[in-house]
């Protein structure tokens, strides 16, 4: 491995592959979110719903990701933005289960089988508002009853 322009650290560190182009071994969050357009607090979300998306953390704090881990950000984008799966498929497609995100309990679970996609054509955009009006609902609900459980204690 060699150091570009001297600097050392594990965000600078690159491989040379086969073919003489340069591969990177880590790469800062930025950095994912340049190469795969997407940006920080997706991913941030996704690594909450996704537990194979776990980048590790330098000695400073920041997220490091290798390079598997922005083929899978990469992977995760094609399954929800092109093939139109909802989180839960894209989970189930890559093998990650049901139960593991972080908002799973807030919905209701879907049937056993395929996993759960869009239907092609994607929906009209007024049933896809209607059904993310209602989980908005569903979530301000839930936050609504939690305040006033703590508020109660008190």
């Amino acid at each position: 491995m060699h150091s570009q322009g001297g600097v050392t650290g594990p965000a600078r560190q690159v491989q040379v592959m086969s073919d003489g182009s340069a591969r990177k071994t880590f790469y800062k969050i930025g950095e994912v979110c340049q190469i795969t357009d997407t940006q920080p607090y997706v991913l941030r979300f996704w690594e909450s719903e996704f537990p194979q998306l776990a980048p590790k953390k330098s000695r400073t704090g920041q997220r490091v990701y290798r390079q598997r881990d922005v083929d899978l950000v990469l992977q995760i984008k094609r399954l929800l933005y092109q093939e139109g799966y909802t989180i839960a498929g894209a989970r189930k497609k890559l093998g990650m289960g049901e139960g593991q995100g972080a908002l799973d309990d807030l919905f209701e679970p879907v049937a056993a089988g395929e996993p759960e996609r869009l239907p092609d054509p994607l929906r009209p955009l007024g049933s896809v508002l209607s059904s993310v009006t209602g989980r908005l609902e569903a979530i301000l609900k839930v936050m609504d009853e939690t305040d006033r459980r703590l508020k109660g204690r008190r």
